[in-house]
């Protein structure tokens, strides 16, 4: 069974949070809500409660991250741990999915230059100048990057996800 870590913050945009969660659960990952605090609000005002605390987290704990977008990204990417664990998933080849303002936590962490993806279209100057090949798509995939837009992406953004970890854990 693979092991999904989502990476969380206050102002998290609500669906982009919750709606991954629910797919992967629903395709029978396990599925840990890690944040700095034990409950998050989105900016919508949905509360979601923390399996773990971020700092405690571990790359060889899971099998891919998601980093959900709105307000929460920008305070994500000055957390150590959160930037630590998204480039040492990378590093070690396990899935890392960002969607719309969550760029911002792969550009911090340095894993873009060089490769496809595509964001919230207010953030393309900071993935191109973190060094990314930006293009507007509903959905991105670069190796074990996979990227989306906007809450109207999750569909195909949860699909990608789904198919890289079925393939991750066939082998």
């Amino acid at each position: 069974m693979a092991r999904v870590l989502i990476l969380a913050e206050d102002n998290f945009r609500d669906e982009e949070l919750v709606y991954p969660m629910y797919r992967m659960r629903e395709a029978g990952f396990k599925v840990t809500v890690a944040a700095r605090k034990n409950e998050v609000k989105g900016k919508f005002g949905v509360p979601v409660a923390a399996d773990k605390d971020s700092r405690k987290c571990k790359a060889d704990d899971y099998d891919a991250v998601i980093i959900p977008g709105g307000y929460a990204p920008d305070k994500m990417r000055t957390y150590p741990e959160m930037l630590g664990i998204v480039r040492e998933m990378d590093r070690k080849g396990k899935v890392v999915a960002a969607i719309c303002h969550a760029g911002w936590v792969i550009a911090s962490a340095s894993i873009i230059k060089g490769r496809k993806v595509t964001s919230y279209a207010a953030i393309k100057d900071d993935m191109i100048n973190a060094g990314g090949k930006w293009s507007d798509k509903e959905v991105v995939v670069d190796g074990n990057l996979v990227t989306s837009r906007k809450p109207e992406d999750l569909p195909a953004f949860c699909r990608e996800i789904i198919r890289k970890l079925s393939i991750l854990t066939d082998k």
